[in-house]
């Protein structure tokens, strides 16, 4: 009521807007839209994965101190390293041949080598002990040959792998030192398996491999455990110790074992081990013949 005395009534007031049909769907559908586009992204990125996983990146240093091994090059470096240190003073032309493939034009007769005026020396075995790829396509090998006369020698041999395939000598070779290396180091702090069951298994099942015999090895192993014998028969004779691995998935066995002649080993084994229904089984031992 005003001061006059007269009523006054108050109405409400309604506002009515127009808006587009197209508007209005729009913000109704939008969340369900939004879900379907995220759904369709996260399916896209799965099957991006699934088809073609990222690789890591390595490191250029990385690449240049591991190459792919080149098994080709690597035997044309034991062999030139078997015919440069295999030579006959008396026959010093039948040392010339022998390099003849390997020089050409590019570098001295018989790479160089001047023989004596008697004498010989021949390489008993040779092997490629360190490889490094200065460049692509250029290897470095060093080699160690035993020799019957000069004992064992290490020759660095540069190989380089033409565009079309061959192979050919990147220069002269090189007398060199052996690779680093020191003492045996023994793992330490490893955890005694002290299981009397586990010990009369292991010690049983060893000396059944050592011996060759899979039939009573077979009954120590567990279902589809693929074990290969080794070629050389031993006896087994005592047991050292047996540690438990890291992480106890195995255990390290060092034994002692004789053969047919009297020699005396020594000899350290690793086996998988697993308990089935109460008893110990072995699942390998020290090797995957699959690999």
């Amino acid at each position: 009521m005003s001061d006059d005395g007269t009523s006054m009534i108050t109405r409400a007031r309604v506002n009515i807007a127009t808006r587009p049909l197209w508007r209005i769907r729009v913000a109704r559908e939008s969340p369900r839209y939004l879900l379907s586009m995220l759904s369709l992204a996260g399916m896209a990125a799965s099957a991006r994965f699934a088809i073609a996983p990222p690789q890591p990146t390595i490191p250029p240093a990385a690449l240049r101190h591991a190459p792919v091994p080149d098994r080709g090059a690597e035997a044309y470096a034991a062999l030139f390293t078997r015919r440069y240190l295999t030579w006959n003073a008396a026959q010093a032309q039948a040392s010339a041949r022998a390099l003849e493939p390997f020089v050409g034009s590019a570098m001295e007769p018989d790479a160089g080598v001047q023989l004596p005026g008697s004498g010989e020396q021949r390489v008993e075995w040779d092997e490629v002990v360190q490889a490094r790829e200065p460049a692509p396509a250029q290897h470095v090998y060093t080699v160690a040959a035993q020799t019957d006369t000069a004992g064992l020698l290490y020759l660095a041999v540069g190989v380089t792998r033409r565009e079309d395939g061959g192979l050919t000598l990147s220069g002269y070779p090189a007398f060199v030192g052996a690779p680093a290396s020191t003492h045996a180091q023994v793992a330490a702090h490893l955890q005694e398996v002290t299981e009397p069951g586990l010990v009369v298994v292991v010690q049983r099942a060893l000396r059944n491999y050592l011996a060759g015999s899979y039939t009573d090895l077979a009954a120590d192993l567990t279902p589809g455990a693929q074990v290969s014998l080794p070629g050389l028969a031993l006896t087994y004779q005592s047991l050292q110790r047996m540690d438990w691995t890291t992480g106890h998935s195995s255990l390290m066995a060092v034994v002692q074992a004789n053969d047919g002649r009297g020699v005396l080993y020594t000899l350290g084994y690793e086996l998988d081990v697993a308990r089935e229904q109460g008893r110990w089984e072995i699942s390998a031992v020290q090797m995957d013949p699959n690999l």
